[in-house]
């Protein structure tokens, strides 16, 4: 397995690279700008884009949907809940005095219980409403790529048109939490974690 992560934009979101090593078959997680950078990691580990997957629909996540797509011919992939948020991506940008791409349309529609297939490494996609109604975690052994959902002593804001606080918190408590201590957490923003660092140590949602 390969996974590759880099900071992009002004707002520093995630993205992740997961690659298998045996195919050479790849995810683009969360293209939220700096394509050129995401390209070049791509083409270091000799790896070929089968899907781009946006973990929810707010613009530091899609900005670089249309390019990452053009170059790549990838499928592009967003739960329900947030697909009508592509389309305003560059709106919303400019609303916060920023500058990013319309997204075009996804390609597929992403629920709960999904499932995607990277070479040999399958995903599991998990409906985790509560920063956006369409938020989003992926879970293959050992790793979830958590988006806006949990974060290292936090968790995403719930402010935002589609976020609900309590709902987000019974995501994580019963959805997430669950998965097991050892999981390691790649989120959105920020470091790296655990489930157990965060199901023991987490102010918001703290269980002790």
């Amino acid at each position: 397995m390969i996974i590759r992560a880099l900071a992009v934009g002004p707002m520093m979101s995630n993205c992740f690279i997961l690659g298998c090593d045996r195919t050479k078959e790849a995810v683009v997680i969360d293209p939220g700008d700096d394509v050129d950078r995401i390209l070049h990691m791509l083409a270091e580990s000799k790896l070929k884009v089968k899907y781009i997957v946006n973990t929810h629909g707010h613009f530091d996540h899609v900005g670089g949907n249309k390019r990452q797509k053009d170059v790549t011919g990838a499928e592009l992939l967003i739960h329900a809940g947030d697909a009508p948020m592509l389309e305003g991506a560059a709106s919303s940008a400019a609303s916060m005095g920023m500058r990013t791409e319309a997204s075009p349309a996804p390609d597929r529609l992403l629920e709960d219980g999904d499932t995607l297939t990277v070479g040999d490494i399958t995903l599991t996609v998990i409906h985790t409403a509560g920063h956006s109604a369409g938020g989003i975690c992926l879970h293959t052994d050992g790793i979830l790529f958590a988006g806006d959902t949990l974060f290292a002593g936090s968790i995403g804001r719930t402010d935002f048109p589609g976020g609900n606080h309590e709902l987000l918190l019974s995501n994580i408590r019963e959805k997430l939490y669950p998965l097991g201590d050892d999981i390691r957490v790649f989120t959105g923003h920020g470091p790296e974690t655990t489930i157990g660092r965060e199901r023991r140590f987490n102010p918001f949602v703290n269980d002790l």
